[in-house]
């Protein structure tokens, strides 16, 4: 039997995978990602209750009036980490080191503060969601430092 020529190999221990390191950029964006589409169904699951359903009938969310500027809040809100799954990839590394460790602790405070007296689901999801935002600020805090060349002799 023919192995396949397009897996690659470890030259150093025959028989196992070669595995290249992911950027700090590309973890950010992938952890900005599953935060998302953990927060979303989320929220989403929270449509099959009918307390929340009944609440947005009567033009209610969680003890705010559902209006304009609600909605407006609500969509700058997601806009955010939503941007910050681009930004990671293009954002100078300061700066994205900064706005990493920043968003990543208030949306913490956030997503922890209205999981309070939640379901058990929506704690879980929010658990997960408190997870991944730790990652985010851990690699960005953790981003290795460029070291100096050394001058070469030509």
């Amino acid at each position: 039997m023919t192995r396949s020529p397009t897996l690659s190999r470890s030259p150093s221990r025959p028989g196992t995978y070669a595995d290249q390191p992911v950027s700090v950029r590309a973890k950010l964006s992938a952890l900005w990602t599953s935060m998302l589409f953990v927060f979303a169904y989320v929220d989403i699951f929270s449509l099959y209750r009918e307390d929340v359903r009944s609440d947005i009938a009567a033009g209610e969310l969680g003890g705010f009036e559902i209006g304009q500027a609600f909605l407006l809040f609500v969509t700058l809100y997601i806009a955010i980490p939503s941007l910050m799954v681009i930004l990671s990839l293009v954002l100078a590394p300061t700066l994205l080191r900064t706005l990493s460790i920043v968003l990543s602790s208030l949306y913490g405070l956030t997503i922890v503060g209205g999981a309070i007296g939640e379901w058990n689901y929506y704690i879980l999801g929010s658990a997960i969601e408190v997870v991944l935002l730790a990652l985010i600020g851990f690699y960005a805090w953790t981003w290795p430092r460029q070291t100096a060349s050394p001058p070469s002799n030509s």
